[in-house]
């Protein structure tokens, strides 16, 4: 089952909304099939790890034992159901690491295989595959997105110099740990400010994989066109109060001036099926995360040689268990879990 993670981990970024998937087919303790889910809208992992058997093993399948991440569906969408495939191939035995809580599946799958005669194990590492589709269950049971706050600071914790001027606080290879948390994310926001002040791409570029859908608050519409978002291919949303259409890759979203803007956004994204969102900026926009305790997991990174003694504040987290802790060269990085989500 271990190695099932390890091979669903790889198509993480690829995959969403859908989950990362590993698969396994072992006979007589040798590993004779293997595969993943790779790409959304394509062949799923038990369909991957059966085509991968080698032909003078083909005959090895119906004696054999299948190992998968999550339980399998038995529910047509993009592909077939994979919970038949298993019993069309006469799988005699199937470990599942958990059952996947989304509506058409949730135990349809397991069930589908029992009255196939077929024994099913479960809860094998249950406890990691749930983190590992964190944003997948999150989406379906929550009606929203899997939300990461991620911010960087200075020592006596400031994120800008006063007057919103950019503060270079994180390292190189801190930056790169950062992309590959973009390249993992569906969608990504930061405030006018920080538009406007930072003028982000908000793109992938230190770490392969694809860019996420781009958001910006821009409640009057007062950002310039100049500013990069607006001059990039990329999917973006704006939202505000004054505007409502597609104009080529970006789609203007009027917001209801008397709703909250992150009760609206969670709507929006749900409708949209974005599961997962980082939240990157500025202080005001984090902190109203904050205030509402909507979010899942904070990513805070405090260069521990770089004070300002001024500037811009950084968010105050008041809830909050740190999860996880590690030094790239003079950044700390911690990650802090909600749990009261």
């Amino acid at each position: 089952m271990n190695r099932c993670l390890q091979l669903a981990q790889l198509g993480a970024g690829y995959v969403a909304p859908n989950p990362m998937v590993g698969a396994v087919l072992l006979y007589n303790d040798t590993i004779i099939g293997e595969g993943y889910h790779q790409k959304y809208g394509e062949a799923h992992a038990e369909v991957n790890c059966i085509n991968s058997v080698a032909e003078e093993h083909k005959q090895l399948i119906p004696l054999s034992k299948l190992y998968v991440s999550l339980e399998p569906c038995a529910h047509y969408g993009k592909t077939g159901p994979c919970a038949h495939l298993i019993v069309q191939h006469k799988i005699p035995e199937v470990v599942i690491a958990c059952r996947d809580s989304f509506e058409k599946v949730n135990g349809h799958g397991v069930q589908h295989l029992k009255d196939a005669g077929i024994k099913v194990t479960e809860g094998v590492l249950e406890k990691e595959a749930l983190d590992l589709n964190k944003r997948f269950f999150t989406f379906h049971e929550k009606k929203r997105p899997y939300i990461i706050l991620k911010w960087a600071q200075t020592n006596d914790l400031f994120i800008a110099n006063t007057g919103f001027e950019k503060l270079a606080i994180s390292n190189e290879y801190t930056n790169r740990f950062t992309h590959r948390l973009r390249a993992e994310a569906a969608a990504i926001i930061v405030g006018t400010n920080t538009a406007r002040y930072d003028n982000p791409s908000l793109t992938v570029r230190n770490w392969p994989g694809k860019n996420p859908l781009r958001i910006i608050i821009d409640k009057q519409l007062s950002l310039s066109p100049n500013l990069a978002f607006n001059k990039q291919d990329i999917s973006t949303v704006i939202l505000n109060f004054l505007r409502e259409e597609h104009s080529g890759n970006i789609q203007f979203f009027k917001l209801n001036e008397k709703d909250s803007i992150p009760d609206q956004l969670m709507k929006f994204l749900f409708e949209k099926n974005i599961n997962s969102l980082i939240v990157e900026g500025g202080t005001q926009l984090l902190q109203s995360f904050i205030d509402l305790a909507l979010w899942d997991e904070a990513m805070v990174i405090t260069n521990s040689k770089f004070e300002t003694g001024t500037g811009i504040s950084a968010p105050v987290l008041t809830e909050g268990k740190l999860f996880q802790h590690f030094n790239i060269l003079s950044d700390r990085i911690e990650i802090f879990k909600n749990l009261k989500q």
